[in-house]
């Protein structure tokens, strides 16, 4: 059977890589990295993979359609044998090829209680409509944005002196968290998927 092993995909720092990555060094997350790809050929995420020894692949995006991109993505991580891909602030929306070459074996965090503010900035989304309470979600994702089976939940409250900054900080603390639960319920096979629902089995 061997080890499973993640594909991990961003664009940025990559900070919810790097939890990802703590908890697989500690053994909190039974599974391997097998590759950190990213469009982005400045993103702090590339230099933190390759200072912990990961395979670590810029594969840039600019001015490419986005199934000619995906194509290439998707033969990176076929070819790196990847059970599991973690968009993990990949700021692309992916193509109906790429669901398709890995249907309910992609994983994304999106920093609010979907479906509330899906998209971009999602924490000043949160603020702006004034809710009391927000949080992250991890997802399974399919062709629409933020839009895929939610597997875990974190609620987070919205204090009234709060920021984009202090709120996104708390938010993110909980983003670490969930990721990895998420990560853990897929790798353990135990849940199934009624409809829109993710059900523990």
């Amino acid at each position: 059977m061997g080890m499973k092993r993640l594909g991990i995909l961003l664009s940025g720092r990559g900070s919810n890589f790097e939890a990802i990555a703590d908890n697989v060094a500690k053994g909190a997350i039974p599974a391997e990295i097998a590759v950190v790809i990213s469009n982005n050929p400045h993103a702090a995420g590339l230099e933190k993979a390759r200072h912990r020894g990961l395979p670590a692949v810029c594969i840039p995006s600019k001015g490419m359609e986005r199934e000619v991109y995906d194509r290439l993505v998707v033969a990176e991580l076929q070819r790196r044998q990847v059970d599991l891909v973690c968009l993990a602030g990949f700021m692309r929306l992916l193509s109906a090829y790429f669901i398709q070459q890995f249907r309910d074996r992609i994983l994304n965090i999106h920093p609010a209680l979907l479906p509330a503010f899906p998209g971009l900035e999602a924490q000043r989304q949160a603020l702006e409509h004034g809710v009391k309470i927000t949080g992250c979600s991890v997802h399974f994702v399919d062709e629409y944005l933020d839009a895929g089976p939610i597997l875990v939940q974190a609620a987070v409250e919205v204090r009234d002196d709060d920021t984009v900054d202090t709120l996104s900080a708390r938010i993110l603390a909980q983003e670490h968290r969930i990721y990895t639960e998420a990560v853990n319920l897929v790798l353990s096979e135990r849940f199934r998927i009624e409809g829109r629902r993710v059900i523990r089995t």
